[in-house]
């Protein structure tokens, strides 16, 4: 697996790669405990850092944050179809837009879409759907499954 990686991108080396393990386990890490941990000195290791930011290699930093410490303990799946593709890029645009939309993926075949829905409860998740999802533009079906329980989340890529 990690060859046929490597045969993909091609452009990091391995202490790429180790600074990229590191900083997905904790992205808070300074640049002195990650050049210790990667065995750099911390000037060629915050180049390394820039270089994989300014790349697009690193897309960004964020706190991950326990849905039900914020009130938002319900967790729905939703599978969506779309009568037709005229209206493809408004139905994106409105998911966008929703707050409580926290994922949405456009797959080949059908269901067109997935989208990972949060809401405080059952009634609260009515609400959303009867008021936004079936509103959304060119919805022809929904079919939603609830999150019974979250086994793994924010996988780390194998870098």
């Amino acid at each position: 697996m990690r060859k046929i990686f490597a045969l993909y991108h091609g452009i990091m080396d391995d202490l790429d790669r180790a600074i990229l393990a590191e900083l997905q386990l904790d992205g808070r890490m300074s640049a002195t405990a990650l050049a210790e941990k990667v065995g750099l000195s911390v000037a060629p290791c915050h180049r390394r850092i820039r270089e994989l930011e300014r790349s697009g290699v690193i897309a960004g930093y964020q706190a991950v944050v326990n849905p039900d410490r914020v009130g938002l303990g319900f967790e729905a799946l939703v599978f969506v179809t779309l009568r037709d593709r005229a209206h493809l890029k408004e139905f994106e645009s409105a998911v966008e837009a929703e707050e409580l939309i926290v994922e949405a993926q456009r797959l080949f075949g059908e269901p067109d879409f997935l989208l990972r829905v949060y809401a405080k409860d059952l009634a609260h998740y009515q609400l959303v759907y009867d008021e936004v999802l079936v509103g959304l533009p060119a919805v022809e079906k929904l079919t939603s499954t609830i999150v019974m329980r979250n086994i793994k989340g924010q996988a780390v890529l194998p870098v």
